[in-house]
């Protein structure tokens, strides 16, 4: 993503070009690619001179989202998820549950920076904008 948020508006990287300036395996970045197509998160073109492009502007898309589209929730822990909530089967009271808490101001911290970084602040500034976002 980030690659293609540097590339210029509307020209289009083939998956090779990114899989060589990126060093990731291209059948793995092809999987990577059709995830963030189906979630509206970049457009690909077919044919000789085919490619990717993002699909939304650098600057309306979080590391967050990508995040939770590739990964899942940010929580560590089931219970302290807020997308992807489960109660922990061996919890015997959670409202007090130490280990929770912890993991969900864990959670709340990175969604505090994760959804709050886009594409074009990071390729613009890059540690600095997570920096300043922490404080």
């Amino acid at each position: 993503m980030l690659a293609l948020s540097g590339n210029d508006q509307g020209s289009l990287l083939q998956a090779a070009e990114i899989a060589e300036q990126q060093n990731i395996p291209r059948k793995f970045l092809e999987l990577i690619l059709l995830e963030l197509r189906k979630h509206g998160f970049v457009h690909s073109h077919r044919g000789k001179n085919g490619g990717y492009t993002l699909a939304k502007p650098a600057d309306t898309i979080t590391f967050g989202q990508i995040i939770r589209v590739m990964d899942g929730p940010l929580a560590a822990l089931p219970c302290a998820s807020l997308t992807g909530y489960r109660r922990c089967g061996d919890c015997q009271d959670e409202k007090s549950c130490a280990i929770r808490k912890a993991m969900r101001e864990v959670r709340d911290s990175a969604a505090l920076i994760l959804d709050n970084l886009t594409l074009q602040a990071a390729c613009s500034t890059g540690a600095a904008a997570t920096r300043a976002l922490v404080g």
